[in-house]
Parts: C-alpha cells; sequence; structure tokens
C-alpha cells in the first residue's frame, strides 16, 4: 500500500475515532441533564442552561434551543480556532441536540436528595463534556466568547467565565427559583472540575524546572532513585549575570514528593518552579527501571 493512502486511511480513522467519542460524550450529557438534573429543577450553566431555562419558559424543545442557541458560539470557534474544531463542536452541539430529545422521556434515576443531584449531575454531565473536548469538539459556546471577549476586554478568560455563568444562573433563577440557581452553580463547579480530570487524565504529569549550584549530582541523583532523565538549558541571572544550569525534568504526579525530597537534599536553596503537564509524547519520556 502506498505510504500516503495509508497514512491517509489514519487520519480519516482518527477523525472518524474521535467524531464518535465526541457523539458518545454529548448523549452522555443529555443523559445527565434528562435523567438527573433537569426533573429536579436543576440547570447547567453556560448556552445550555439558558436553553434550560428558555425551554422551560417558552414550551420549546430542548434540543431545538441548544441547536439554535450555540449557532453564533460555533462561528465564534470557527473563525477563533478552526475548521476542524467548528466541525467537531458542530457533531456534538446536534448530538446533545438530539440526545435531549431522544432521552426526554428517560426514568429520572435519583430524586428528592439535593446534595447527591448535584454532584451526580455534575459529574455525569463533566464527564461527558469532558470527553467531547478531549476529542477537539465543545458541546456549549460560552467557552468560545470568553476566548474572544477576552481580548478585547482587560480580563482573563476564566474571570469572563464566571461573569457570564453568573448571567445565567440569574436567567436559571427566575425559572427554577433561588434554590434551583444554587444548586445549578454547584452541579456546574463539579462538571467542571471532572471536565478537567477527564481532559489531563487522573495520572497527570508534571514539569520541574529547576535551578542549583549542583546541576550534575542532582541530575544524577533523579537518574538514579526515580529512572528519569532531564535537559540542560543555560540561563543567566538578570541581576549577578551569573550563568547556571537549569534542570528540566518530567514526572508523573506519584514521583512528585520524591522529587521534592532529592531537591531537599542535594540543594535546599536551589530555585525549583513546577508546572502541571497536560500530557506527554514522545521523546525519552518512559521511565528507566531503577531496580
Amino acid at each position: 500500500m502506498n505510504p500516503n493512502t495509508q497514512q491517509k486511511r489514519q487520519r480519516k480513522m482518527i477523525k472518524l475515532s474521535r467524531a464518535i467519542l465526541i457523539i458518545i460524550g454529548a448523549f452522555i450529557t443529555a443523559y445527565g441533564l434528562e435523567a438527573v438534573l433537569i426533573p429536579n429543577n436543576v440547570s447547567d450553566g453556560g448556552v445550555t442552561g439558558l436553553s434550560i431555562a428558555g425551554s422551560q419558559l417558552i414550551e420549546l424543545p430542548l434540543g431545538v434551543l441548544i441547536a439554535v442557541l450555540n449557532i453564533p458560539f460555533v462561528y465564534l470557534g470557527y473563525k477563533q480556532i478552526g475548521k476542524s474544531f467548528a466541525i467537531n463542536s458542530i457533531i456534538g452541539i446536534a448530538s446533545l441536540a438530539v440526545g435531549t430529545s431522544v432521552m426526554h422521556q428517560v426514568h429520572t434515576i435519583i430524586e428528592g436528595d439535593t446534595l447527591l443531584i448535584t454532584v451526580v449531575g455534575g459529574i455525569i454531565i463533566g464527564f461527558g463534556m469532558g470527553l467531547a473536548l478531549r476529542n477537539g469538539g465543545a458541546l456549549d459556546g460560552i467557552d468560545m466568547l470568553a476566548v474572544l471577549l477576552s481580548r478585547k476586554l482587560p480580563f482573563g478568560t476564566s474571570d469572563l467565565i464566571l461573569f457570564l455563568n453568573l448571567f445565567v444562573f440569574i436567567v436559571v433563577s427566575t425559572v427554577f427559583g433561588l434554590q434551583g440557581a444554587i444548586l445549578s452553580g454547584i452541579a456546574y463547579f463539579i462538571a467542571s472540575k471532572v471536565i478537567h480530570i477527564v481532559e489531563t487524565g487522573l495520572s497527570g504529569s508534571k514539569t520541574f524546572k529547576i535551578i542549583t549550584n549542583e546541576p550534575e549530582s542532582m541530575v544524577e541523583t533523579i537518574r538514579d532513585r526515580l529512572g528519569r532523565s532531564a535537559t540542560y538549558n543555560i540561563v543567566r541571572g538578570a541581576y549577578s549575570n551569573e550563568q547556571f544550569k537549569e534542570i528540566t525534568c518530567v514526572i508523573n504526579r506519584l514521583e512528585e514528593t520524591k522529587m521534592k525530597e532529592i531537591i531537599q537534599e542535594i540543594d535546599p536553596y536551589s530555585f525549583v518552579t513546577v508546572y502541571d503537564v497536560a500530557e506527554v509524547k514522545g521523546g525519552n519520556f518512559k521511565k528507566h527501571d531503577i531496580h
């Protein structure tokens, strides 16, 4: 088989698998809405929350409102992020719209217990939305609007997402009351945390950047005790003009405590910065045998 033909086939298979996972994520989200949140007068945030409130006020099908209200946000996604993201988002939003219609009569799995409703509902819709985002699509357009506004206004994206959702929950309070709006906010918060876990994974990695007077000893100890390799960057102090070797090392979360012990032992006065890493691919990240 021609290598180019094989690569094209692989790309098509990847796109197809991602589309399928986005659809699955959308239907999981729809189930969380129809089987947990909406029957208990609890909403979601973002455009979905506005759609839920609108469907209660004007008695239009929820799926129709989700599809219509997200149209301008899909266009924003196309202009700001790209064609493939917009296509995947259309797949996800359309699937969410269809899913809410199909599951409208589904049996409510939890009733009465407000804490359990917000936790279970938040987990389900967070998992569904996170699955869609992990595969390159979005089920709600409010994040796209926040990204665009952050370029025009002196506020960060997260601040704008919070502000826009405060507006959403005010609208929700007119339909479900103040208690419903508060529970909706809690469910949205839980969902946002689950989305982050699904996107980054439970075993996310961390990058350590270390400026030390003992770079060789530090790297050797990291290699011996953690089985991790590291790289050097030459850096220079702005005040002292002194040249240093900055160590960069990627580890998993379970090794973080041991890494800090090594740093404290070799050079307790070293300068250390730590970053969360969503994904690691390629290179020599594979752990070496230390036994």
